[in-house]
């Protein structure tokens, strides 16, 4: 199939309001270099019509748009101006939120080309790079690829398993099939949460959701990303909890 993943858009047009400042000097993003995780990062934000905020090098002015589409076999993507914006020649910085972190890349055209007949919408290839500062308060760890880790509970009634993907001294990262995050809205309060956080580590806590996307995987399709922040901890619970997460990264030093 060769036409570009759609972006149903649920709200209006990004205002000034919605603008994302760009990544501050002096803060430690890590670099984001991979054509596939490039197209995935653009293609979660075409499916959360984040709003895109771009600064001109060449103005002053804050230029408001979303990603419409992105190609899945091709690296372009097309972006949607709000109608009468329109992007002077030369360097830009284009700033988002994805999920959890701020997504910052920079593009440079001396004729920024529109789609014919259409204006507001303009058909950009990937940057070649992609700096991504997480925002969380807390440093995150990666669960390792090919361990499955999981938090279990229990719902209104009803047995919820997700995959843990990261996990921190602030909260956990879960994901799953949208058919199995049912119910899990922002606000919500998990209890007695079951967390596996390694091989023969096991924490029981509250949690509460912070965070619920949409996101699309290349590998995997539709996919709810689900943050949440741990609640009622102990001052007990809390020492646990940085003695699990010491010995997963002292693990992941000397394995990785």
């Amino acid at each position: 199939m060769n036409d570009p993943i759609p972006n149903e858009f649920r709200r209006g047009p990004p205002t000034l309001k919605d603008a994302v400042e760009p990544i501050a000097t002096g803060s430690n993003p890590h670099d984001m270099t991979d054509e596939h995780d490039i197209g995935d990062a653009l293609t979660a934000l075409a499916e959360s019509g984040e709003p895109v905020s771009i600064y001109p090098t060449s103005s002053t002015n804050v230029v408001m748009a979303r990603i419409r589409s992105v190609d899945p076999e091709n690296p372009y993507f097309v972006l949607e101006l709000n109608e009468g914006e329109f992007l002077p020649p030369g360097a830009a910085t284009f700033v988002a939120w994805l999920r959890s972190a701020k997504i910052q890349f920079n593009l440079n055209s001396d004729t920024w080309t529109s789609l014919p007949e259409q204006p507001t919408l303009l058909q950009l290839e990937f940057p070649l790079k992609c700096m991504v500062l997480n925002r969380r308060s807390s440093a995150r760890l990666e669960t390792p690829l090919g361990v499955y880790y999981m938090a279990s509970f229990v719902m209104n009634g009803k047995p919820y398993e997700l995959q843990l993907y990261d996990f921190s001294a602030g909260g956990v990262g879960m994901r799953a099939a949208p058919r199995d995050a049912v119910g899990l809205h922002v606000g919500k309060k998990l209890q007695r949460v079951r967390l596996e956080l390694g091989p023969d580590s096991v924490m029981i806590a509250d949690l509460e959701v912070r965070l619920s996307r949409t996101f699309r995987s290349f590998l995997l399709g539709e996919q709810v990303q689900i943050g949440c922040q741990f609640a009622n901890l102990s001052p007990a619970m809390e020492e646990e909890l940085k003695r699990l997460l010491d010995k997963l990264n002292s693990s992941k030093q000397r394995f990785g």
